[in-house]
């Protein structure tokens, strides 16, 4: 397994086939998809797996980035993911985070996502990243804005009203 950064109480890694059993853990909590758009889409070990082998490790090997794992250095636990996706929908890197609600409020998505960004300004080809958040998910837009993105616009997408962000990785 590849490990892409740490922070004081984090390490980023790329996603294994054997968190499977982690990844159904941090998205089987209904109110962890209510803003994603995601729900219903992993509620088996048979779903955790095909996401890990079909989206993010061919991904890793596409792109050289995906959503990586968020590992809780106190107890060595698989609580999230983190980082870049390119999205096809708007045609650009797109960043995200989810962690299972026990870890919600603790500032593990602003710590995670920064440590991605400075990773992906050291290491990785990408001049921009977007953040997709719909209205309602003040928590998620308030950690986009700590990272320093900004509003660009409003537009309405598959039925649904999503605010995005966006931010300058490379300096112009």
């Amino acid at each position: 397994m590849k490990i892409i950064t740490e922070t004081p109480r984090l390490i980023i890694r790329q996603f294994i086939m054997d968190d499977a059993q982690a990844v159904l853990y941090f998205n089987a909590p209904e109110e962890v998809n209510r803003y994603t758009g995601d729900a219903g889409l992993c509620n088996s070990l048979e779903d955790a797996e095909g996401i890990i082998n079909n989206v993010w490790l061919k991904e890793y090997a596409q792109y050289g980035f995906a959503r990586w794992a968020v590992v809780e250095k106190a107890s060595g636990k698989v609580i999230g993911f983190c980082g870049f996706k390119f999205e096809t929908r708007i045609n650009a890197v797109d960043i995200g985070y989810r962690f299972h609600p026990d870890y919600w409020g603790k500032g593990y998505a602003t710590e995670a996502n920064q440590a991605c960004i400075d990773y992906a300004r050291a290491h990785l080809d990408i001049d921009q990243v977007f953040g997709e958040v719909l209205p309602d998910n003040h928590a998620s837009a308030h950690v986009l804005k700590k990272l320093g993105m900004q509003f660009i616009r409003q537009y309405q997408d598959e039925g649904y009203t999503i605010d995005s962000y966006a931010m300058n990785i490379k300096a112009p």
